[in-house]
């Protein structure tokens, strides 16, 4: 019943400013903090929270970063065997977060650009889900989804970043997730996101969620099931991280059993906990923490 996340893992630079500075612009920030990140290893720790056995493939430089990109994914007890050290430097994402909550990043991808569909595990016995996003390169993307789809296994694709889309990833996928930003990307359309999401199960996946920040979020599955489920009600902080939170913790209760209407209620709650504190991965709730507040919702 375990979680294989194939994904990138960086440090954190975030610095906090009145606004996100346009174009040309400059604007003085407040602290800097320096914590563990990258979409990958952002998943792995939150679906390990959740209660997951998880395994991580990435990697990492040899350099000053790496012991902090590494910390809370150890912490949380993901097995890090998959995870390559190489001598490139360790991802790094800059990030600047508004006084709203909103945030901007620009990801220096390091190390992660350096993994190929070699550094994949041969046996992929060891586990029932594989959660995918778009910070590595295509080709390890891609080669993952394909054996883990002939495995058997259920695949979650994460669509984020967004990139040009791929036909052949998508047949692959058993559940995409994106928000609005990369459904449009992926569609070519303005339409009505229901009727997009929709139309995105023709190529492949079973399930399409698409989440709205503060709308909450939405699903459609090719049995015909529509949901709809609203935004757990806090005041943001951070949105940092949320996104990953949700993936994270909707593959992790999938694991173990949840139905797929649940298991979306705690990752909307987890995603919404982790928006109330700054960061990512340091934000981000333990289980017992979801489960009180979303009992409550």
């Amino acid at each position: 019943m375990g979680v294989l996340v194939v994904g990138s893992i960086n440090a954190d630079l975030t610095v906090t400013a009145p606004h996100i500075p346009a174009p040309g612009e400059t604007v003085l920030g407040r602290e800097l903090r320096v914590g563990p990140g990258g979409k990958g290893a952002n998943q792995a720790v939150a679906a390990a929270r959740a209660g997951a056995r998880v395994s991580l493939v990435g990697a990492v430089g040899q350099d000053s970063f790496q012991a902090n990109a590494l910390r809370l994914l150890q912490a949380a007890g993901v097995n890090l065997s998959g995870v390559q050290v190489r001598p490139e430097a360790t991802g790094v994402a800059l990030i600047t977060v508004s006084a709203g909550g909103e945030n901007a990043i620009t990801v220096a991808s390091g190390a992660n650009a350096a993994l190929t569909p070699d550094d994949l595990p041969a046996d992929l016995s060891l586990w029932t889900h594989l959660l995918l996003q778009q910070e590595l390169p295509p080709d390890i993307t891609l080669a993952a989804a394909q054996r883990a789809h002939a495995a058997g296994l259920h695949v979650t694709l994460n669509a984020a970043p967004s990139r040009e889309r791929t036909p052949a990833l998508l047949a692959c996928t058993t559940h995409l997730i994106v928000n609005e930003h990369e459904l449009a990307a992926l569609a070519g359309e303005d339409k009505d996101v229901a009727e997009v999401a929709r139309a995105l199960l023709t190529a492949g996946p079973h399930a399409v969620t698409v989440t709205l920040g503060a709308q909450g979020s939405l699903t459609v599955t090719a049995d015909g099931e529509t949901h709809r489920l609203a935004a757990f009600p806090v005041t943001a902080l951070d949105t940092t991280g949320a996104g990953d939170t949700f993936c994270g913790v909707l593959v992790a209760r999938l694991a173990q059993g949840e139905a797929l209407r649940s298991a979306l209620h705690w990752a909307g709650v987890a995603a919404a906990l982790t928006c109330t504190r700054p960061g990512a991965q340091a934000a981000m709730p333990d289980w017992a923490e979801v489960q009180q507040a979303g009992a409550s919702d």
